[in-house]
């Protein structure tokens, strides 16, 4: 079985996510062999290598030259968002698949040309939304799957929670919505198997933030299928948290589902009592179907290596995420116009 060579570009703190997440499972340290460390502060990957026991790997500051030298058949991408589309560009350039963290890229226009590059060099670029590889996201998708609340009508999250990060996020511009928000729009996208077609939203920086801008956001997508999704967020918000996953309710033509994001569902379907109104009689949430799918960026990675190995594709392919991607910034382009945006061209895209 074959080996692949790698090269991970960015050794900030998410780096070490990445590489306990390659530790994690057998398959993937005995297939991927982190060859190369990429940095533009030396320092900071000679201190990931030593702190991860890579003593073999190169260290460099320049990743042209680092892939030259090592000639790796997989580059990761964990590099700040404005780096992105350069790091990726090169990568598909020497002839590697790319898995990149999110976002996918700056801008939809970027995005598209990352697309463009990875069709001409026959290589995958997929993005890292490991939101979606958790139990409670997999067993939603189930439950809409099953038919058992009926036809999903709408999907309603929300979001509360006041970390202190410190770093580029306290000076990002619409920071919860292009830095976390992503991650509920592309599960909210899963579980539903819908479309995005148009969003409305108000962003706003709430008092007491410490964030330079966009800490809260609160926005109204409309689905296919007549079906809506809401979400209501916050970065800044102190007291008593949601989940990092959100809160979550999905109602159907027959019943609800609500999720509090860690351990606790709910599923109800009409009950029988007379009068105005049924009451509610509960229903099972159903177990996730494959517990390998729900191990975050662990499941995330072994999805890629498959794709490598098989010729498909992994879940979270930029041709797809460029749709959860078109839902950040058109709720950010909603927000700085105060209008409704189409989204419709991006998200019923194949």
């Amino acid at each position: 079985m074959t080996a692949y060579r790698a090269v991970l570009c960015g050794c900030g703190a998410m780096a070490k996510g990445w590489l306990k997440a390659l530790a994690a499972d057998p398959l993937l340290r005995s297939r991927i062999e982190i060859v190369g460390l990429v940095d533009l502060d030396r320092a900071m990957a000679e201190a990931l290598a030593r702190e991860f026991g890579l003593s073999d790997a190169a260290i460099g500051t320049d990743l042209p030259s680092m892939l030259e030298a090592t000639q790796p058949q997989i580059v990761f991408d964990v590099v700040i968002p404005a780096a992105r589309r350069a790091v990726v560009s090169a990568a598909l350039a020497q002839g590697c698949h790319v898995l990149s963290e999110k976002p996918m890229a700056t801008s939809l226009d970027e995005a598209r040309e990352l697309l463009d590059l990875a069709r001409k060099a026959g290589r995958l670029h997929a993005i890292v939304q490991n939101r979606r590889f958790i139990s409670g996201v997999r067993r939603m998708k189930r439950l809409v799957e099953s038919g058992a609340i009926g036809a999903l009508t709408a999907v309603h999250c929300d979001f509360f929670l006041a970390p202190h990060f410190g770093g580029f996020r306290d000076q990002m511009q619409n920071v919860l919505l292009l830095d976390m928000a992503i991650h509920t729009f592309d599960a909210a996208r899963f579980v539903s198997g819908k479309a995005p077609l148009s969003v409305y939203c108000v962003e706003t920086n709430p008092a007491g933030s410490w964030y330079a801008h966009g800490a809260a956001a609160n926005a109204v997508f409309k689905l296919s299928d007549d079906a809506v999704f809401t979400y209501r967020g916050s970065w800044c918000a102190e007291g008593r948290r949601t989940s990092w996953e959100s809160e979550w309710r999905l109602v159907g033509s027959e019943g609800m589902m609500t999720w509090d994001g860690e351990d606790m569902f709910d599923v109800t379907v009409s009950g029988h009592e007379p009068g105005l109104l049924h009451g509610a009689r509960a229903l099972p949430m159903p177990d996730a179907a494959d517990a390998a799918e729900t191990l975050g960026h662990t499941s995330v990675l072994l999805d890629f290596l498959r794709a490598i190995e098989t010729g498909g594709e992994p879940e979270t392919i930029g041709h797809d995420n460029i749709k959860s991607l078109s839902m950040v910034f058109g709720a950010i382009e909603s927000a700085r116009t105060g209008l409704a945006v189409d989204l419709s061209a991006e998200g019923q895209k194949s």
